[in-house]
């Protein structure tokens, strides 16, 4: 396939990047980037009606459309199990219709000699850790650094994690690192206060991961409304799904205290593949970590290159299960990207 090299523009000194690789278009002009879209990844998440995750499926029982043109799976990976290339599957399995809490094991998991093999459940994940440091934090402050603490000693050792906190202004604390001990002192060391500009952390951190490749994730933690940004979260919201980047939130306020926030949290979350939570407390809160450590190892990752398609704004994408009695199942990912014409 042709490659396609766009320039994108986005609001304030950011980039709606489309999918991957981005890079500088110029080095004194920091404010456009320049976009090959070469792979559109996607992170898929299946559950039963229980919320159970269904495994064991194969590439064959994804169909994808992107603005309903039929796309061919370039390469499939199931957290945990081996990753190989779509074209190296040998013949479909009979994938049954797995219990609630049961996975669904094809007769044979393993790949065509020459595929790629994954040696750890979250091998290739990044992870961005965003701290709310506003003055809303005061009362809970403890008790969040150590739902945050425990939730980095549970990640598996294969993914690396960054962690940055956000009142007024973003602080990049701990870049992505593997050393989780590093990250759990950075942790420790931050300290409440000032306004929450939520939305431009946000931003700038979906900014952070959007060249990486592989499957990454933000993981939010607030106590409260944002106050001081300059950026809507529907912004937030596109350039994430954009670029591939899952936005899970964990809020310590019920969504009846502040519904306008809450509405913006849910949106911006599923939008982009993930979830938000709404903890009244510390127990919740650390089932609400709990939760998203399960969703990250449960994912299944898709990739394809994108079929000729005359739209050159957004691009909506369909994720469908195919095969016998699956398409009772939930899917979550992603549903579309941007993509800007060239000026």
């Amino acid at each position: 396939m042709r490659k396609t090299t766009l320039l994108c523009y986005g609001i304030l000194p950011f980039v709606f990047g489309s999918c991957m690789d981005l890079q500088p278009a110029a080095q004194e002009d920091t404010t456009h980037l320049r976009v090959n879209v070469v792979l559109v990844e996607l992170n898929v998440a299946v559950t039963d009606s229980k919320g159970n995750y269904v495994t064991g499926l194969r590439p064959e029982n994804f169909a994808i459309t992107e603005d309903k043109i039929t796309q061919k799976i370039s390469s499939f990976e199931e957290s945990g199990k081996p990753a190989f290339s779509a074209n190296e599957v040998t013949a479909p399995p009979q994938v049954g219709s797995p219990k609630s809490g049961d996975a669904a094991e094809p007769e044979s998991q393993t790949p065509a000699d020459g595929a790629n093999f994954s040696t750890s459940r979250l091998s290739g994940s990044s992870v961005y850790i965003l701290f709310d440091t506003s003055n809303y934090m005061y009362r809970s402050f403890v008790f969040a650094q150590d739902a945050i603490t425990d939730f980095i000693r549970s990640m598996d050792v294969a993914s690396k994690i960054a962690f940055y906190s956000y009142c007024r202004d973003l602080s990049r604390a701990i870049q992505l690192t593997s050393d989780h001990f590093r990250v759990i002192n950075g942790v420790r060391s931050s300290v409440a206060g000032d306004d929450a500009a939520l939305y431009n952390g946000l931003l700038l951190t979906v900014k952070d991961a959007a060249p990486l490749k592989g499957r990454k994730a933000i993981v939010v933690f607030s106590n409260g409304p944002d106050n001081a940004s300059a950026v809507p979260p529907e912004d937030v919201a596109e350039l994430a799904q954009s670029t591939g980047t899952i936005i899970y939130i964990i809020s310590t306020r019920e969504a009846q205290d502040d519904p306008v926030s809450a509405a913006a949290f849910e949106r911006m979350s599923r939008v982009s593949g993930g979830k938000a939570y709404f903890a009244k407390n510390w127990r919740e809160e650390n089932k609400a970590f709990s939760a998203i450590r399960e969703d990250l190892v449960h994912l299944y990752t898709l990739s394809y290159y994108p079929q000729s398609n005359p739209n050159r704004g957004w691009r909506s994408i369909k994720v469908k299960l195919v095969g016998k009695d699956l398409q009772k199942y939930h899917v979550r990912t992603r549903d579309g990207y941007r993509l800007t014409a060239q000026r």
